[in-house]
């Protein structure tokens, strides 16, 4: 009885009139638009799905409804019910514009796969079976299949991919050779054509040939690169199948997954499979996966002979490097996938690079050859060195005013970082070529170049790559005096602004030969290559007329991003290996600010040096004695106090923290005392209560520091603490005159002399005083904390105690 009932309903579905139909899909489509969804819509919507699927032929709804169910159907906040309905009635109806479907993909997954399973069945039958009502539907319908099949490749079962890969194959290989019958649109040109050929009218109504781009008629199969004045659709099928032929492969290899073990096959003697693949017998009785490999592979080596050719057109030439850069993309990816391709290819890459390098203008295709040679170089045995010298060598610096490259040249960095460090190596030492690429295209660059700079930093040229960093701004002035030295004429300087008369100037200065060493050192192509460092306050001084040019404030912004970048790595590369005897050590950092007063945002850089001293100090303690000549000539100068106290007030804190016996033998009373009396000359000055001096600018957290510094130093070396204790003496004095007291705030001045008081009572016991200003290196141990013999807490209730009982006030 329940079947009698079902065939009942399927045969009214399947006998419904037309204009019964039409009504009704206008009351669901009323029903549709109405805010809340009620059980009428849901019955109707199942209704209308029994009547296009009762039907042995696809119904056409009205354009409008469809369109709302394609709505309903794209909306993840629609509820699941209606979208597994209007999905079902979707893809029972006439195929539907699958562009439109996609034309916003939702990053929801309940509401892709809906849309996933409408797309696919039409495509199922526009492209899988062939079912072709119109001649342009295949073609708008195969980059769709590729843009959902890179999403979710799981869409696909293994018998459809098969079935796709045929068809790629067909549409690859086996195009027409003759040009497509243009479409005439009436007028002047509605009548025959024909040509002239001396005496013979020729009519053109014939196909005619396809040419390549240098005007020869094509005699190899079609491609992306042979010349008409209209395409069949196969033709045009052959294009899109090798716009999307990359995706594919990356997508569907041979196992139906996107990574492959290649390593066992590679076993396999390369000469006989490449004799296997070769032949076309052999081909045909390949997967059909393989097949198509080995039809993109030949069609790739085709095109790479085509661009050979000398293009009539620029737009063809312009082709012409896209198809090489395409190319090779897609050879890499199926040596990668099975390395037998490998000997094949590279005669053939090999012969590309030799005709492209040194042509600046295929700089872009370079990339994706020395891609190929990074990757499989090593399989064939072939040398990569030149390849890789003359890309980094040539490419930055002839090329860094091109966005486009330097944006793919970065992208290539990044992708291998990690090969290029351990097996090409002269990346590393090309640093001062990349960042020329930063240096002219700063703002868009500098989100790549914090990811790519820790694979820059080398132990023999982290101190050289520190200095171009800092030079950022100057090697961007540099790169402009560059580029315009070229077409700067004196005659124009005239009728130049104020602004342009300083840039004339910096040319001058570019072309003058005594200065020529200086530029080309910061021009320099690699690492190592001259060393002017003593000289570079000259050369900042020269491009000081361009510190306002917007390239170079906007490279000045920069700095100190990569600065932070820079140190975070070397103290992390310092934490990790620290017993591997491979040590970063930015050995004269103290000297660096000296050199980059004139040119680089200094407040910004000394702000970086700050926040990572005192971790590059805990790291390398030695650094102190190590950099000892520039620590003094910088701790003992008033003036680096107004220029850069926060840097100023680092210094004295890692003074006194690691310039002790426990962290550096080397540390002798000597050398303390020297330090001690330079830090002491310093407070003197800077806390002299005159009628004639100025308010401090500075701030009480500096008086402090320096106190207690000088504190730490005197128990190192005990014959300096009654010459602290006098100095610290003069602090009540300091805090409470009358021009200090409208600059600090009560509790500021509270802070020194509070300060001053604990100081020295706590020297007058100097073992006591020598435990807790300077504990042993251990001391920010957990033993420290929790044994309770040995106890930081313990030892300072017991100081606590003994200060109480020799408790003094300060003399005034």
């Amino acid at each position: 009885m329940y079947a009698a009932a079902t065939e009942s309903l399927i045969k009214q579905a399947s006998e419904i009139k037309e204009e019964e139909l039409q009504r009704f899909c206008g009351r669901i489509f009323k029903l549709l638009h109405t805010k809340d969804v009620s059980g009428d819509t849901v019955d109707s919507l199942q209704r209308l799905n029994l009547i296009v699927s009762a039907t042995k032929y696809a119904r056409e709804l009205p354009s409008d409804l469809v369109r709302k169910l394609q709505t309903v159907l794209r909306s993840s906040s629609c509820p699941e019910q209606l979208q597994v309905l209007s999905s079902s009635i979707v893809r029972e109806s006439s195929p539907p514009s699958v562009h439109s479907l996609c034309s916003d993909p939702s990053h929801d997954s309940r509401t892709f796969s809906h849309v996933a399973s409408v797309v696919l069945t039409q495509v199922s039958h526009m492209l899988l079976e062939s079912r072709l009502s119109d001649g342009q539907i295949p073609r708008h319908a195969l980059p769709v299949l590729s843009k959902m099949s890179t999403v979710y490749p799981e869409i696909l079962t293994d018998d459809e991919v098969n079935l796709v890969s045929r068809k790629l194959v067909d549409w690859l290989r086996y195009a027409s050779m003759q040009q497509g019958a243009s479409m005439s649109s009436g007028g002047f040109f509605s009548g025959p054509r024909t040509r002239q050929v001396g005496l013979i009218s020729v009519s053109l109504h014939q196909p005619a040939p396809l040419t390549e781009v240098d005007g020869v008629v094509t005699g190899d199969f079609f491609t992306v690169l042979c010349l008409g004045q209209s395409y069949t659709e196969d033709q045009w099928m052959n294009m899109y199948t090798f716009s999307m032929i990359k995706s594919w492969l990356l997508t569907y290899d041979t196992d139906g997954t996107t990574n492959t073990e290649p390593d066992d096959r590679s076993e396999v003697d390369s000469s006989v499979m490449s004799m296997v693949s070769a032949t076309s017998s052999s081909s045909r009785l390949l997967p059909p996966k393989e097949r198509l490999r080995e039809k993109a592979f030949e069609y790739c080596q085709r095109l790479i002979e085509q661009s050979d050719r000398k293009a009539l057109k620029k737009t063809d030439t312009e082709l012409q490097k896209a198809c090489i850069v395409e190319s090779v993309s897609v050879m890499d990816i199926i040596c990668g996938e099975d390395p037998s391709y490998v000997y094949r290819a590279f005669p053939c890459i090999k012969a590309l690079y030799g005709r492209l390098n040194g042509d600046l203008a295929y700089a872009r295709a370079l990339l994706p050859i020395a891609q190929f040679y990074l990757n499989h170089s090593e399989i064939a045995a072939v040398d990569s060195e030149a390849v890789f010298c003359q890309l980094f060598s040539h490419c930055p610096a002839e090329q860094f005013n091109e966005p486009m490259l330097a944006f793919e040249f970065v992208q290539f960095c990044l992708l291998n970082a990690s090969v290029l460090q351990d097996r090409v190596t002269n990346y590393r030492q090309s640093f001062p070529n990349l960042l020329k690429f930063l240096a002219w295209n700063s703002s868009g660059l500098i989100a790549e170049f914090v990811e790519l700079l820790p694979s820059l930093i080398a132990p023999d040229t982290a101190i050289e790559l520190l200095h171009t960093i800092l030079d950022l701004p100057c090697l961007a002035a540099a790169l402009d005096l560059q580029q315009r030295s070229a077409c700067y004429q004196a005659s124009d300087r005239t009728a130049w602004d104020q602004q342009g008369a300083k840039v004339a100037a910096c040319l001058d200065a570019f072309r003058q030969p005594s200065y020529r060493g200086l530029f080309l050192y910061i021009l320099r192509p690699e690492a190592g290559t001259g060393d002017t460092i003593d000289r570079l306050k000259m050369l900042h001084e020269i491009l000081a007329d361009m510190a306002e040019s917007p390239r170079v404030v906007r490279c000045a912004q920069v700095v100190p991003v990569l600065l932070h970048v820079y140190f975070n790595t070397v103290t992390q590369v310092r934490a990790t290996n620290e017993r591997s005897g491979h040590l970063i050590a930015p050995t004269n950092i103290f000297s660096i600010l000296h050199v980059y007063m004139i040119f680089t945002v200094i407040i910004y850089d000394c702000r970086v040096f700050s926040t990572h001293l005192q971790a590059l100090c805990k790291l390398h303690p030695p650094l102190i004695v190590d950099q000892s000549r520039e620590i003094l000539e910088l701790a003992s100068s008033p003036a680096n106090i107004y220029s850069k106290e926060d840097f100023y007030t680092h210094v004295v804190w890692v003074i006194g923290e690691y310039l002790s016996v426990s962290y550096d033998p080397r540390c002798t009373v000597e050398r303390i005392t020297s330090f001690f009396e330079s830090l002491e000359a310093v407070l003197f000055e800077i806390t002299q209560v005159r009628q004639s001096a100025s308010p401090p600018s500075f701030s009480p957290r500096l008086i402090t520091v320096l106190m207690t510094t000088l504190a730490k130093l005197a128990t190192r070396s005990q014959d300096l603490i009654p010459r602290v204790s006098l100095c610290l003496s003069k602090m009540r004095t300091f805090a409470c005159s009358a021009i200090v007291m409208t600059c600090y705030s009560e509790e500021d001045t509270e802070e020194i002399i509070t300060r001053a008081h604990e100081l020295i009572n706590l020297l007058k016991l100097p073992n006591v005083a020598q435990f807790v200003l300077a504990p042993s290196a251990g001391g920010d141990g957990p033993r420290w904390h929790r044994d309770t013999n040995a106890s930081l807490p313990q030892g300072m209730r017991a100081v606590s105690g003994l200060l109480h009982r020799h408790s003094s006030s300060l003399p005034t």
